[in-house]
């Protein structure tokens, strides 16, 4: 069954949060999708990945094409699951409908909690999912500490 995890970003940033998602779901050899919506600011999340510690490497690759498939995290703009893929992260405004969500066991969708654009699109996003069958959890780091706040569906 497919469901979406909300991540309200208000303490840790993206870079921050990312890898720690990304390491959980690699240690269930589950193979990842990232989606970002800019470039640039998915050139950036490669970089910041490749330069964590040697003891925190994440294998991963951007998507060009060759050796798509065989890449455990794959960051892209792209709506293709080319690696097969049981996980979706969604970052900087990425968006997926329902029936993209149904495709892998769990969607996780990161937002800065700071920007209120962002919020409101989380929102929107949480009431149009939920309304379309998704299992839905929302979690929040308002205290320091991520902390289950709702849970819809499942």
């Amino acid at each position: 069954m497919s469901e979406i995890f909300f991540y309200h970003l208000t303490h840790s940033p993206l870079e921050q949060t990312l890898p720690e998602l990304l390491g959980k779901c690699l240690s269930r050899n589950w193979h990842v999708i990232v989606r970002g919506t800019d470039t640039k600011r998915m050139v950036w999340l490669d970089e910041k990945l490749w330069g964590g510690t040697p003891d925190s490497f994440l294998p991963h690759g951007f998507m060009t094409g060759a050796n798509d498939g065989h890449q455990p995290v794959l960051l892209t703009e792209a709506k293709a699951n080319v690696n097969n893929a049981q996980v979706l992260m969604l970052v900087d405004g990425a968006t997926a409908t329902a029936d993209e969500i149904k495709e892998y066991e769990r969607t996780c969708l990161l937002f800065d909690g700071n920007n209120p654009v962002a919020l409101d699109a989380a929102r929107g996003d949480w009431k149009r999912l939920t309304a379309a069958g998704i299992a839905a959890q929302y979690w929040s780091q308002a205290d320091g500490r991520w902390a289950q706040k709702a849970k819809s569906g499942g």
